[in-house]
Order: C-alpha cells, then sequence, then structure tokens
C-alpha cells in the first residue's frame, strides 16, 4: 500500500479482504487462478480513488467498498485477458495466469472477475453507477481495438483515443463513482471525474515512459514491451517526428518482428532526441489540469492526498 493513502487505510484493508472473500468459488481451480494476480498484489488505486472521493460528501464504507472491490475486479479481469492477448509471460515480477494455465482458463478467469463485479454493482439503487460503469467497460473494449488496428504504426490521435479508454476512462470512474455513492451533488462528482480523467492520462503517459527506462526488477516486467507488442508510445510518436535517425526508427517500428538489438536501438534512438522528456511534458500538463479540477472542490483532507497522488505520478519509478 502506498503510504500516501494512509487516510483510508483501514478501509482500503476491507477493500484487501472482500476481494478475497468474493474471488472464492466453488471450482478450487477458478478460486486458485482468480487469486493468483490479487495475491502478487497492486497499487489498489482504483479502489482507492473511491474511497478518497467519497470523503467530500456523506462518507460511509458500507456505501463504497463494494464498489472500490468491483472496480478493481474489473480493472483484474482486464489484466487477466490483456495478459492473453499479449502473451505476456510476467506481470508484477510473478508468472500471469496465462503462463501458468494457459488462454482457455484464463479468459474465463476473466470473465469470471468482470461478473462478480456486476453482481457488486447491482446493489446500488442509483442507476448512475451502472451506466457509468458499463460505458467504461465498452470504452476500455474499444481501447483495445484502438490498439489492434494500430499495432506498428505512429499516430498521436489515436494514441490519446487508445490511453483515454484503456487507462483513463477507469479512473475517472473511480473517481466519480466514489462520490456519487455517498449521493453527492454534481458540483462535487464532476470535478473529481474530470480529475481522475487527467490524472489516468497521465498516469497511462508515465506508464509508457517507464517502458523504456524504469528498472526492471522495479517494474516487474521487461522494458520495451510496447515496442516488443508493436504499441508505439508517445515518445516513440515524438522521436519519429523529431529525432535526426527517424528513418532508421521508422523501419524498426514497421517490422512485425522485433530482435532485442532492434528494440534497443530503437529505445536509444528514442532517448536521444528527447521523446522522453517531451512525454513527461505532456504529462506534467495532464497533472496540472488535474490539480485545477481539486482547485472547484472543498478544502477537507482526501483533496490533499489527492494532490499527493498526482504528485507521485509525476515522480514515480513503477
Amino acid at each position: 500500500m502506498l503510504p500516501l493513502l494512509d487516510e483510508i487505510r483501514d478501509d482500503l484493508q476491507l477493500v484487501e479482504r472482500e476481494l478475497n472473500k468474493v474471488l472464492e468459488s466453488s471450482e478450487p481451480l477458478l478460486t486458485e487462478t482468480s487469486s493468483h494476480l490479487f495475491k502478487a498484489g497492486g497499487k489498489r488505486l482504483r479502489p482507492a480513488f473511491a474511497l478518497l472521493c467519497g470523503k467530500f460528501y456523506n462518507y460511509d464504507p458500507e456505501r463504497i467498498v463494494p464498489l472500490a472491490v468491483a472496480l478493481e475486479l474489473i480493472h483484474m479481469a482486464t489484466l487477466v485477458h490483456d495478459d492473453v492477448v499479449d502473451a505476456a509471460e510476467t506481470r508484477r515480477g510473478t508468472p500471469t495466469v496465462k503462463a501458468l494455465w494457459g488462454d482457455k482458463i484464463s479468459t474465463h478467469t476473466g470473465d469470471f472477475l468482470f461478473v462478480r463485479a456486476l453482481i457488486l454493482i447491482s446493489r446500488y439503487e442509483n442507476p448512475m453507477i451502472a451506466q457509468e460503469l458499463a460505458r467504461a467497460c465498452v470504452m476500455m473494449c474499444e481501447g483495445e481495438f484502438i490498439q489492434m488496428d494500430s499495432l506498428n504504426t505512429a499516430n498521436l490521435r489515436n494514441y490519446l483515443r487508445r490511453i483515454r479508454r484503456k487507462t483513463a476512462v477507469l479512473i475517472e470512474a473511480s473517481c466519480k463513482l466514489g462520490a456519487v455513492a455517498t449521493g453527492s451533488p454534481r458540483g462535487i462528482y464532476h470535478p473529481l471525474g474530470r480529475y481522475g480523467h487527467f490524472l489516468g492520462m497521465a498516469f497511462q503517459v508515465t506508464d509508457d515512459i517507464l517502458d523504456m527506462v524504469a528498472d526492471e526488477k522495479r517494474l516487474g516486467k521487461p522494458v520495451g514491451g510496447d515496442l516488443r507488442q508493436g504499441i508505439i508510445t508517445l515518445p516513440v510518436i515524438f522521436a519519429l517526428r523529431e529525432s535526426p535517425a527517424r528513418k532508421r526508427l521508422a523501419e524498426i517500428v514497421r517490422h512485425a518482428r522485433k530482435t532485442p538489438a532492434a528494440i534497443t536501438e530503437a529505445i536509444e534512438i528514442t532517448r536521444s532526441c528527447g521523446g522522453v522528456e517531451y512525454a513527461f511534458g505532456v504529462a506534467h500538463s495532464y497533472l496540472r489540469k488535474a490539480k485545477e479540477q481539486l482547485n472547484k472542490l472543498p478544502a477537507v483532507p482526501a483533496r490533499e492526498t489527492l494532490e499527493r497522488i498526482a504528485d507521485f505520478v509525476k515522480v514515480r519509478s513503477y
């Protein structure tokens, strides 16, 4: 758990306990596969956002914890499915469900996690919660198709559409619905949703940067993974426009199969022309916009925590 989440430590531990419960199935193998990613840990940022954003109005853990658990289940389901699509062998430094049990079991495990989330969401009377999560899930599916359709090609518009759908939309929903679950008015949940959108965009841009510059042990996966899969991210898009070696970089990008040496060369070209610094600048711009949304909200302790989370995204190394 991140130290800056001390304000909601007890409630996050409650989320952990509830997650452990809902991952149980009458089928032992399904319990084992569903619990595998959970046991590998994680930042639990989406549940944390829901809990923190509930602090701006009539905070009640009983109202928010089911939503927080559902959000993490949806996130976990997308990770399990992504690992099948990407043929990923490790995540968070441990073997993936796909690596241990194969594609079929992984796919059904992801489906199980998603349906468990639906059961929790069905408890809420406010239709906005189900509607917003449904919209977010549809957009996440669209993000996957955008990614598949743009492999080994560089397009800034598609990149921004993709990261909004694959990452930002669920963080936005987490922030917005955490407030909605407490019965907060639009003047509270709307800025929180916008905060989540901008922070989610920045989070994915920094994730794409870390794929090029991070320590592999801290990152929990090999660097250069995006390029290896044909996913062209913001630093590379900049380098393809500005680098003196952009023709060579374009040649590497176009190849469906990239050798380790080619990936290393592409990363060096990208870093040497300022692609990483450019992407950091874009991330910082999103984070500034996220903080501007917080200025519209009451000065409760949770607002300071959300500001600190934005600062963490700005400097994170994992």
